[in-house]
């Protein structure tokens, strides 16, 4: 095999610390809050995930690239990553029916990518002093430059992202004569969620993020969808006041992810930036309804308080996570509206909690039957 030079890249962090590596062939600079995730496989799907939006992703698998990229793989319309930090890249792929390396893939859209990163000690490093904004660079800037491109970064706190990766116009999705109607508000939807929905007998009309009530209800669902998205949640005012008004016609609703947390916030709970958030797809999950476990897929900087949670007579904690005890699900008690601050859809990683959507059906099902 031809050695290749690398060029020298940059990771620099916001409170001043450097870390070096190679470029993987791709020149420039970008910028966003560095993340980890420590799932091992399913990275095509990591970066199409909108919820990633704004972020530069952090791998803790050693090789990435190695199994080249597929068109069924993708969670959107292309990468929403902001930019890859990793330890191996590889520009070659063994799978017989991909579609393609992965550098080709981030070469189309000239995604920046930093290599032979000491990345255990990365994410020691994030673990210990928590999420911040970084600087990844491949083109030779100095340090200078990159601390003045750095301090012009705003803050992931109270950073609204959603509207920057939901639809512009509304979608549909499915069999048009499936005998459940669901009006889903993208704030940055995965695709998997989509087919979850259809799979189900369901035909989806994906709205704007800031669609009101009257233009879900132009569709007459059944039942309506909150979907996952990027940024903090509390910026988003009115999409907050829709939730209250989805939440009032009485009509079953789903939250997942950044859906779930505007559900809270629609009950008076407020949400939190958390140190370092949860991304993966082997986060343990108590189900305190059934009393059974569940390994999921998670992907969040954010989480509801949990003391308000318990202490809002309307509402009950129906999952927490099993590292930190943290809200991982909620539901109203008089109503047919729930949430999770995971994945459910799990594409890839475990499907231990794909019941959330049949339960999500069942209740449209008891109100058609009613």
């Amino acid at each position: 095999m031809k050695y290749t030079s690398k060029d020298k890249a940059i990771v620099l962090l916001s409170d001043g610390t450097i870390f070096h590596g190679k470029s993987v062939g791709i020149k420039g600079t970008t910028t966003g809050e560095i993340c980890f995730n420590t799932g091992v496989t399913g990275y095509q799907e990591i970066f199409t995930d909108p919820s990633y939006y704004g972020q530069i992703m952090l791998s803790t698998v050693a090789h990435i690239g190695n199994y080249g990229v597929h068109n069924d793989e993708v969670d959107s319309d292309g990468i929403k990553i902001a930019g890859l930090v990793c330890k191996n890249f590889s520009k070659d792929f063994s799978r017989p029916d991909a579609d393609g390396s992965l550098y080709d893939y981030f070469e189309k859209k000239n995604l920046v990518a930093v290599s032979d990163v000491d990345t255990r000690a990365l994410v020691s490093y994030i673990r210990d002093n928590g999420a911040m904004n970084a600087v990844i660079s491949t083109d030779g800037k100095s340090i200078d430059e990159l601390k003045e491109i750095l301090a012009a970064v705003p803050d992931m706190n109270g950073l609204e992202l959603a509207s920057a990766v939901s639809t512009k116009e509304p979608y549909f999705y499915g069999n048009e004569n499936a005998t459940y109607k669901v009006a889903a508000l993208d704030f940055g939807i995965k695709t998997n969620i989509l087919r979850c929905l259809a799979a189900r007998d369901c035909y989806v009309k994906v709205y704007p993020y800031n669609a009101t009530l009257e233009d879900l209800n132009n569709f007459n669902p059944d039942g309506y969808f909150l979907s996952n998205g990027p940024g903090d949640p509390q910026p988003l005012t009115q999409v907050i006041e829709t939730a209250k008004d989805i939440i009032a016609t009485d009509k079953p609703v789903f939250g997942i992810c950044l859906g779930h947390q505007i559900i809270a916030l629609s009950q008076g709970v407020n949400t939190y930036k958390m140190f370092n958030g949860h991304r993966g797809i082997n986060h343990p999950i108590m189900n305190s309804v059934s009393g059974k476990g569940e390994i999921t897929s998670q992907n969040h900087g954010f989480a509801v308080v949990r003391e308000e949670v318990e202490q809002n007579d309307n509402l009950e904690i129906t999952h927490y996570h099993l590292n930190d005890n943290t809200v991982a699900g909620i539901r109203l008690k008089d109503k047919q509206v729930f949430s999770v601050q995971y994945h459910p859809e799990s594409s890839p990683g475990p499907n231990d909690s794909k019941y959330l959507f049949d339960e999500f059906v069942t209740y449209m099902k008891e109100q058609k039957e009613a």
